[in-house]
């Protein structure tokens, strides 16, 4: 019963460490995330200040995964190269080392402290960066208190046999060694958390120098592989590089080391008898040594990621999300941008459906109409792919603008596929119905028709711009365009009462007909100025909840 309740509390201390590694991740993305962005976008010009830029924002984030995700998602579509992607990677690899280097000295006095500000800055902060910042504070310190409560849970257990004969089958084992410890930090997702318990057990002697070496790279070898293995799509070669370029460095380092262990573990414990300081100092190295020799080695490593893993020449199944990335749920900000890159395929599957609508009013094609039908199933599993996407999100781990955009998000989405379903159901059936009936517009109606589909089709253009630029202005041109849309049809519904009270029946068969693609049409437009103009607008105050007006 001892040990069992034993092995809950360390499992409570592990879960305590690494939940203050979240908040410290968490609080910094929802207080700099957008800038860290833009910090990575401006540096990727060279290889140096792209890894600088790496170091420094890894530093702050504590994750270089997060950090890969925002290059991953700047790289998409090869507007960045995949050299000074690469060059970010290493420098997010040293920087993930600096908060190990910082906590392997003695500094858990200050763990209270650190808690109290974070506590005062989250509750009597009135701007959302002194909450966020407050609520890295509270994690930092919790990092502190679990690493203490650590020590001292692991105390009485220093000397027992079967703890020591365990840890001495780890070091007669280095590759079973290096394996766990890079599972287990694939598991916690923090190489950080590791390394931190890897310093705990060394420094109570519970773990050999050498083996602790061992778990070291293995943390290094683990936190490169979650990308890998969780973010990056298997059927796109090309989104693979980064991840996968990243990984085969470690392991190659890994290789390297391994061998050499057994002379180095003297070496650093002569030089530094601190067995946590040796291993933290161990952890910078590593990382270090595999950035200067990598680094001007980048563009022929580069070259040869790109013939191993060549780009996607195809896409397969226009139904699949392309920009949907996993590991980057990880990261919300970068998320959101993905999802919105996503949102706009929904725009380009809309408008290829309304050059459909355009055809089947300009000739008669029963093929064509079916093609038009079917592209409705894509705009159908998009949609909820990208919802499915935008809910897994942590929303503590968001900003109120990252959940704003999101919202966004999921209006453009959701009106989007709605115009689709009365392309699909109303529009496409219209058209099939006027050919089995073998009816004929005057050239009058169809022309009238043509020129309604192509201002339909350049207010979706409008609305795909709206959704990125949020422009107001551009926001009431879109609003406006519902009145013309309303104007069109009043006037075709006098003609076609006109034509019923001249007892003209077949032509009024004609009207009707295209009196309902009239209406169909303007409640495309409808849902394009619900997805892109009345959100920008209702933000700004600038819609008025009712166009009827008051009682005198």
């Amino acid at each position: 019963m001892t040990i069992i309740l034993t092995l809950l509390d360390l499992a409570g201390i592990v879960a305590l460490l690494l939940w203050g590694v979240r908040m410290v991740q968490t609080g910094v993305q929802r207080a700099f995330g957008p800038r860290l962005r833009v910090v990575l976008a401006a540096a990727l010009g060279s290889r140096p200040r792209a890894f600088l830029a790496g170091l420094g924002v890894t530093t702050l984030l504590q994750s270089s995964t997060a950090t890969g995700l925002m290059v991953t998602g700047l790289a998409a579509g090869g507007v960045v190269g995949l050299v000074p992607a690469l060059a970010v990677m290493l420098g997010a690899n040293i920087g993930t080392t600096l908060i190990v280097q910082l906590l392997s000295f003695d500094v858990a006095k200050v763990a209270p402290l650190l808690v109290l500000a974070g506590f005062l800055m989250f509750r009597r902060g009135m701007a959302t960066r002194t909450r966020d910042l407050g609520r890295v504070a509270i994690g930092l310190g919790l990092m502190l208190m679990a690493l203490h409560q650590l020590l001292a849970a692991l105390t009485p257990y220093e000397a027992l046999p079967a703890l020591r004969d365990v840890f001495a089958l780890l070091s007669a084992e280095p590759v079973v060694a290096l394996l766990l410890a890079a599972a287990l930090t694939w598991a916690a997702h923090s190489s950080v958390a590791v390394v931190l318990l890897v310093m705990s057990l060394a420094g109570r002697g519970v773990v050999s120098p050498e083996a602790a070496l061992v778990l070291v790279l293995g943390a290094n070898l683990g936190t490169a592989a979650n990308p890998v293995l969780e973010g990056a799509p298997a059927d796109d070669p090309a989104a693979r590089r980064l991840p996968l370029g990243n990984l085969l460095i470690r392991a190659l380092g890994c290789l390297v080391a391994l061998p050499l262990l057994p002379w180095l573990a003297p070496l650093l414990l002569a030089a530094e008898p601190d067995a946590p300081r040796a291993l933290a100092d161990f952890h910078t190295a590593f990382n270090l040594i595999l950035a200067l020799a990598f680094l001007p080695l980048l563009p022929p490593y580069a070259a040869l990621l790109k013939r191993l893993l060549p780009a996607r020449l195809e896409q397969d199944d226009p139904t699949r999300p392309r920009h949907l990335d996993k590991a980057a749920l990880e990261a919300p900000v970068v998320a959101v941008g993905l999802a919105a890159r996503e949102a706009l395929r929904l725009a380009d599957v809309l408008q290829e459906m309304l050059q459909g609508v355009r055809d089947a009013f300009a000739q008669d094609n029963r093929r064509r109409i079916t093609e038009t039908r079917r592209m409705d199933d894509v705009l159908d599993r998009l949609n909820g792919a990208i919802k499915a996407y935008l809910m897994a999100l942590d929303p503590e781990a968001m900003t109120e603008a990252d959940q704003r955009r999101a919202e966004r998000i999921l209006i453009f989405a959701t009106q989007i596929e709605q115009a689709g379903d009365v392309v699909d159901r109303n529009l496409m059936a219209l058209a099939g119905k006027r050919l089995k009936r073998g009816l004929a517009f005057r050239p009058e109606q169809r022309k009238a028709l043509l020129v309604m589909a192509d201002r339909l089709a350049a207010n979706l253009g409008l609305a795909a711009s709206l959704f990125l630029t949020e422009d107001r202005r551009a926001a009431r041109l879109l609003a406006e365009e519902k009145e013309q849309f309303r104007a069109i049809e009043l006037a075709a519904t006098q003609a076609h009462f006109a034509a019923l009270r001249q007892g003209q029946g077949g032509v009024a068969e004609v009207d009707a007909l295209q009196l309902d693609m009239i209406r169909d049409l303007k409640r495309v437009n409808a849902h394009l100025v619900e997805a892109a103009a009345y959100p920008v607008l209702r933000s700004e105050g600038a819609l008025l909840p009712t166009r009827v007006a008051p009682e005198p």
